[in-house]
């Protein structure tokens, strides 16, 4: 595939699965105000961020931008990065025993064109004690991830049952970025990537 990969996101999980796929890229991280406006649907709004992350990543020719924002969803409030410990145990509470939804918004961005699309995924939690809540967010684990856990990691001990794309949880929903590349026609060959 002609043209240099750019991950414009710091997430050491996206990362992890760009290296996952082969994929080679550069890091360039950025820098943009993330909040829902009013009335916006979380589809709606994790769709604009994605995009005006890939846009203020000021591409440069040649280069094929990728970006993502994803959101944490109990009852349809957002929950986002803890701000502490006890806002993280707080969290992880009103999701011990139900599902909560995880949606993601994922963009392209190449020669001034954008394509960008959104995945939700359905994340059910065990029922979980305190004490047992707490030992999790003293792991330190949870405090730079959206909804307080990362199912990578030790936070795959609270999961009962993922309905939908499991990357999506992790913040890249592997399927739905090839089919972004798919609009590009460019076609993920195991290990790199391809143009018709």
């Amino acid at each position: 595939m002609k043209g240099r990969l750019v991950l414009a996101s710091g997430s050491p999980r996206r990362q992890a699965l760009f290296r996952q796929l082969g994929l080679e890229f550069e890091v360039r991280v950025t820098n943009i105000e993330e909040t829902a406006l009013a009335e916006e649907r979380a589809e709606d709004t994790c769709e604009r961020l994605a995009r005006e992350k890939a846009a203020a990543a000021a591409p440069e020719r040649g280069e094929i931008v990728i970006a993502a924002d994803t959101m944490v969803l109990v009852d349809g409030h957002i929950l986002g990065k803890p701000t502490d410990e006890e806002d993280a145990v707080r969290m992880l509470l009103q999701m011990s025993g139900r599902s909560h939804a995880v949606v993601t918004g994922l963009a392209v961005l190449s020669e001034g064109r954008t394509e960008s699309a959104t995945d939700r995924t359905e994340v059910w939690f065990r029922s979980l004690a305190e004490a047992e809540i707490r030992k999790y967010v003293a792991s330190g684990e949870p405090l730079d991830k959206a909804g307080a856990y990362g199912i990578q990691g030790f936070g795959a001990a609270l999961v009962r049952r993922v309905e939908g794309d499991f990357y999506n949880v992790m913040g890249l929903p592997v399927h739905l970025l090839l089919d972004l590349f798919r609009r590009f026609g460019v076609y993920y060959e195991f290990g790199r990537l391809e143009s018709t």
